[in-house]
């Protein structure tokens, strides 16, 4: 395109185009070479990304990011504006414009009618937050762009499982908070440290000398963008490798114990949890896992009790309460297993010096609960 840039306007003025003083003489040959010089300048244009001007948030910022991660939009010029002329002859518009329309790349959720979530969007996502414009870009353009940021094919297996461990544990925050909607009714303390606390202090402050708000702007892209890529690049390099090894976990778990309610992994710090229960149900397992065993960091013997669900503190079946808060020999004595060192207070967790004293501390805490 650079070569027909700079090749086009030679070669119109070879053409049958003439100029005296201030008077354009036109002939059809010069009005089709200039029509076609005015289509290549705006071509060669670099495309206009547009949102609102003044404060900024969290939402837009991150929004303009992403679209910047994209080859169509790398190199495209943001524009801060209200002014609906200048709007319109963005390539791309977010965060203002009172417009939700993708075949016109309108992505604002301002306007009173709108009520899209992810779910309503793409309904085989069950995410119900009220889209802010990250939300609506990443709905539109996130495996895109996750694509590009982790240089792989949008047709990889994991692509599909990082888009959904981002909305879920990144982006939905960005769009509630940007929505108004709380977390719960009553808060016991504030959160003012998240992503959209910091982006929203970058903006100057009402008294301050400076005022220039545009280089603050980018330096809010560079914050939301690289805690963007980082969460990217965990679910790809730590997250999405564990999902392998607990498969196989899970596949073993009757060569563990016959009741195949124990997996084991070979060592610890396996982020395990984060997909057993997608694993449990795309597996079909009908009797869920009730304990982990795994080996810590010095060598011992853990074993640990599967919560209910990735984000609760209740367990599907501590270990007995009697061992609760028990140490060394005492628990060893009490629970009749050789080598015991402690069972943890709230019973999650507990630790055997040998591996078959930690299998057996969970078979017993089985045989307990059935009696």
């Amino acid at each position: 395109m650079q070569n027909y840039c700079r090749g086009i306007i030679p070669f119109i003025r070879s053409n049958l185009l003439l100029i005296t003083g201030d008077t354009l003489t036109k002939t059809p040959q010069s009005c089709r070479y200039l029509a076609m010089n005015n289509s290549a300048k705006k071509v060669c244009q670099p495309k206009k990304i547009g949102t609102h001007s003044g404060t900024f948030h969290c939402d837009e910022v991150l929004a303009c990011f992403m679209l910047k991660q994209l080859p169509q939009y790398k190199d495209a010029e943001i524009v801060r504006t209200r002014d609906k002329v200048v709007l319109d002859e963005c390539d791309i518009v977010v965060d203002v414009g009172g417009v939700y329309d993708p075949s016109k790349h309108r992505y604002d959720h301002h306007q009173r009618t709108f009520t899209s979530c992810m779910n309503t969007v793409r309904p085989n996502k069950p995410w119900a937050t009220k889209l802010s414009s990250a939300g609506l870009v990443y709905c539109h353009f996130g495996e895109d762009v996750i694509a590009e940021i982790l240089g792989i094919g949008k047709d990889d297996d994991k692509i599909g499982a990082i888009f959904d461990k981002v909305y879920e544990n990144f982006m939905e925050e960005i769009d509630a908070i940007d929505n108004g909607i709380s977390a719960c009714k009553d808060p016991k303390y504030i959160i003012s440290t998240g992503l959209s606390s910091r982006v929203k202090h970058l903006n100057p402050s009402w008294n301050g000398k400076d005022q220039n708000i545009e280089p603050r702007f980018q330096s809010a892209m560079e914050v939301t963008g690289s805690e963007f890529i980082d969460r990217i690049k965990y679910y790809n390099d730590c997250w999405w490798p564990a999902r392998e090894i607990v498969e196989a976990a899970l596949k073993n778990r009757f060569n563990v114990d016959p009741s195949g309610e124990v997996i084991e992994f070979t060592q610890g710090g396996c982020p395990w949890k984060e997909h057993l229960y997608g694993l449990e149900e795309t597996m079909k397992i009908e009797t869920p896992i009730k304990y982990a065993l795994y080996t810590d960091q010095n060598g011992k013997h853990r074993v640990q009790c599967v919560s209910i669900s990735s984000t609760s503190f209740d367990n599907r079946l501590s270990l007995p309460e009697k061992w609760r808060g028990v140490r060394d020999e005492e628990l060893s004595n009490l629970s009749g297993i050789p080598g015991c060192i402690f069972v943890h207070a709230s019973g999650f967790i507990g630790g055997n010096e040998t591996r078959d004293g930690a299998l057996t501390m969970a078979r017993k805490s089985l045989e307990l609960a059935r009696q």
